[in-house]
């Protein structure tokens, strides 16, 4: 209850931490996704006296002819290079999209602030005026694991919009007799995607002859198939692709499997989303590559 002369004052400190955050991005213009700016954000915390280098992030695309939208508002706990440069990676390995038309905007955050999720107040902020594209819709997702493959995924998913290009070159690949171990290997850390599968001894024996020439990821999966035996598989699913002894298992957002007996497609299954997974939000990037 007031009276004319005195009334209650509440200070709410997240209102004033997210205006505050809200605004300094706002001053600030987008750059290229590359990883020459990338590089460059180390010495600029380095000069603040941020040696974590944790913050918050926004990033944008901008097709050609068109404004530039804002996709994607996300957190850094670890520094902010190596979270940037994760979606470099993934956007870079992408049907359907160019890292020409990506660019970033970030902040070095207070270590003694993430407890109050600066992320979300940003969400919050940016809902008022518009929609961020792809906030809750899997983007920030790593490879969770060999539990996961067989999920089915959201008919919003980014993954389903944007899946793995199966056409891009394998960078790397050596022509010439080597075992089928390290094949798996070069293709492994030669795509902008992750490629799971499992080792087997019998793979570092197995000899093969790489021919000359550059590869796609989708022949050089064909190359590798002829050689596998008859239980194993690659499945290329819409985020990562896979290797196992599961054959003739079937994965829900699997695109292609490449056996012995050849290449085989499928239409991935897809699950309606439920209110509150259309709703923008904070995804948990933290989850580590599974080997």
């Amino acid at each position: 209850m007031t009276d004319g002369y005195s009334d209650q004052f509440r200070l709410s400190i997240t209102e004033a931490l997210s205006k505050q955050l809200y605004a300094a991005l706002k001053r600030l213009e987008p750059a290229p996704l590359t990883q020459e700016n990338l590089d460059a954000l180390a010495p600029q915390a380095e000069k603040l006296g941020l040696p974590n280098m944790s913050g918050v992030y926004q990033l944008f695309r901008q097709l050609p002819g068109e404004e530039r939208q804002l996709t994607y508002v996300g957190k850094a706990d670890e520094p902010l290079p190596d979270r940037l440069g994760n979606h470099l990676y993934k956007l870079s390995g992408r049907e359907g999209i160019s890292i020409d038309e990506m660019s970033f905007k970030c902040l070095f955050v207070e270590e003694d602030l993430s407890s109050v999720s600066p992320e979300k107040m940003l969400i919050k902020e940016h809902l008022k005026t518009g929609k961020i594209v792809w906030n809750n819709r899997g983007f920030g997702n790593n490879d969770p694991g060999r539990n996961r493959d067989r999920t089915v995924i959201k008919s919003n998913h980014f993954d389903l919009e944007f899946p793995i290009d199966l056409s891009r070159r394998v960078e790397g690949l050596t022509p010439g007799v080597q075992s089928l171990h390290q094949v798996l290997g070069d293709i492994k850390s030669g795509i902008p995607f992750n490629f799971r599968f499992k080792h087997s001894a019998a793979f570092k024996e197995l000899l093969v002859t790489v021919p000359d020439g550059e590869m796609t990821v989708d022949e050089a999966f064909r190359f590798v198939a002829q050689y596998l035996p008859e239980k194993w598989q690659i499945c290329a699913l819409l985020g990562w692709a896979i290797m196992y002894d599961d054959s003739p298992s079937t994965y829900p957002s699997a695109r292609h499997y490449y056996r012995l007996d050849g290449v085989s497609t499928q239409k991935p299954k897809t699950r309606k989303p439920s209110k509150s997974e259309t709703e923008d939000a904070v995804e948990d990037e933290d989850a580590e590559f599974a080997e």
